[in-house]
């Protein structure tokens, strides 16, 4: 049944997963968004692969150059942490303690099988708190949730207070068409936060090529930003 199920995971085309992902996108209630992550948890990575989907490493590759205390003594949370790819690059970059937040149980199954993480924790993100303790995390990274029909901008609060003062915040958003009015939303939030002297910029880095475009309007790659803040002490 298991080599069966690799079978048909390995014949799923560019098309089957363009389709999974516009549905994604829709502005569904957080309900009917957890069932579709728990029915696309077990083709996700295969997925991802196809769509050269490269937010997982670019964020942990911006984490690992810009942190400078230890990293096998930091402590990642890894919100909205799917199957765990942000955590597996960030583990071959050297970091060793991960906790991670979902709102799928099927993803937190499959995060559970890598044997990544120390902890795992469900939660539907902006819905319930956070369920972790302020000021615990050397670094909180969110990778894929903050963009349009997913996680509102607010969840961006609680991840700066999980954040230890003088702890970094990595979020990542896309930049293609359908998503530009929640980018600049988020990217008011994040100004206004770097006003109030909440927290600084460390990096925010461009990338063209941020995974396969699916919408009909867009050809080729669709662009991404990656955003490294770090706690004001």
């Amino acid at each position: 049944m298991c080599h069966d199920l690799h079978i048909m995971a390995d014949t799923r085309t560019f098309e089957d997963v363009r389709n999974t992902v516009l549905s994604a996108h829709k502005n569904t209630g957080s309900e009917e968004k957890v069932t579709f992550y728990n029915t696309w948890a077990e083709s996700y990575e295969q997925d991802t692969a196809i769509l050269d989907y490269r937010a997982p490493f670019l964020a942990a590759e911006c984490i690992a150059s810009h942190f400078t205390s230890e990293k096998e003594r930091a402590i990642i949370l890894d919100v909205a942490c799917g199957t765990g790819l942000v955590s597996r690059h960030l583990k071959k970059m050297g970091f060793r303690h991960f906790v991670g937040v979902d709102g799928s149980e099927k993803m937190l199954n499959l995060a559970t099988k890598t044997g990544l993480y120390q902890e795992l924790k469900q939660c539907m993100l902006c819905q319930d708190p956070l369920p972790v303790q302020d000021e615990s995390y050397d670094v909180v990274v969110i990778v894929g949730a903050l963009s349009i029909g997913q996680v509102p901008v607010t969840i961006i609060k609680e991840l700066w207070q999980a954040t230890k003062p003088g702890g970094y915040v990595c979020m990542t958003t896309r930049g293609n068409a359908d998503n530009l009015e929640y980018k600049a939303e988020l990217e008011g939030v994040i100004r206004a936060m770097k006003e109030e002297k909440k927290w600084s910029r460390v990096a925010v880095t461009v990338v063209d090529k941020w995974e396969k475009a699916v919408s009909e309007h867009e050809f080729g790659y669709i662009p991404g930003v990656v955003y490294l803040y770090q706690k004001a002490h």
